[in-house]
């Protein structure tokens, strides 16, 4: 019913803003509004919209370090809760794999650091100028302060997160690439579990030291934990793929008469037909 917004394209790469990404600024309005401050609300929706114009560039970032070793990017989009760029393949190289993650958050450092120097700059010119900050400054530092926590939260390893891809390609120098999804996947789950215990109030956020409830934390938790058991599914898919080479995709045969192998997305699993007839049954991994 709803289509993402097209807001062009960067380097090549078509970028979209998908339609619930809306929900994030107008919470953010009316959260900020309820107690009469509509300035600063606007404000806070300012921020929230730069927020994400890096996280834009982070995806970039992926998609440019992707390109380098002949990955292209369908898109990139941009969601409530971060943004995907959708590369047309994974790269199976452990060093590789570790290069296009580290993209993304590189690029937040690059951001950060631009901006500490731009304020710097700033108080060099004119003396004095930091120590009663005005709306562009309070902007540039909270951009600043976004970015370096951008780093932070990506670098955590928790697949499928930036930090957990690195976990993965480096445990994938020693291991079985599903082996290693397995064990990145795994701590991922955990860690996701730990989000959603903090942001149910159960357990103290670490870094205020409070319970109180964050519903925002317990949906990036519960978004963590599917993706990973997805891109497990996936990997477990294409190991599969790899060992049966001669099997055919479930929807390009007819059913009818078939004799070899076909793949059911749906339901993970490997079916070996004679004659139309299932007579064997192999589930990924």
């Amino acid at each position: 019913m709803f289509r993402s917004l097209g807001l062009g394209k960067f380097f090549g790469i078509d970028l979209y803003v998908h339609p619930t990404f809306w929900l994030l600024p107008l919470f953010v309005f009316a959260s900020g509004s309820l107690g009469g401050d509509v300035s600063g609300a606007l404000f806070e929706v300012a921020v929230v919209l730069a927020v994400f114009g890096c996280v834009a560039l982070h995806e970039v970032g992926h998609a440019l370090a992707a390109r380098y070793y002949g990955i292209d990017t369908r898109d990139i989009t941009l969601y409530p809760v971060g943004g995907v760029a959708r590369l047309e393949r994974m790269p199976t190289k452990p060093l590789q794999e570790i290069v296009i993650a580290l993209a993304g958050p590189a690029v937040n450092v690059a951001i950060a650091l631009g901006l500490v120097g731009g304020l710097a700059a700033r108080e060099y010119l004119l003396p004095g100028s930091l120590a009663s900050p005005g709306v562009a400054d309070r902007f540039l530092g909270h951009l600043t302060v976004a970015n370096l926590a951008l780093v932070a939260f990506n670098l955590v390893p928790a697949f499928p997160m930036d930090g957990g891809r690195v976990f993965r390609a480096v445990l994938a120098l020693g291991l079985p690439r599903v082996e290693a999804t397995r064990l990145a996947v795994g701590l991922g789950a955990a860690v996701a579990v730990g989000f959603g215990l903090i942001g149910l109030g159960l357990v103290p956020n670490p870094l205020t030291g409070t319970t109180a409830a964050q519903p925002g934390l317990v949906l990036v938790a519960g978004v963590v934990y599917l993706l990973g058991q997805a891109e497990l599914a996936g990997v477990k898919a294409e190991a599969t793929r790899r060992r049966l080479p001669w099997a055919v995709p479930l929807d390009e045969v007819p059913a009818d008469r078939f004799t070899g192998w076909r793949w059911d997305a749906r339901r993970g699993v490997w079916g070996l037909y004679q004659d139309g007839v299932l007579v064997r049954e192999v589930y990924a991994g």
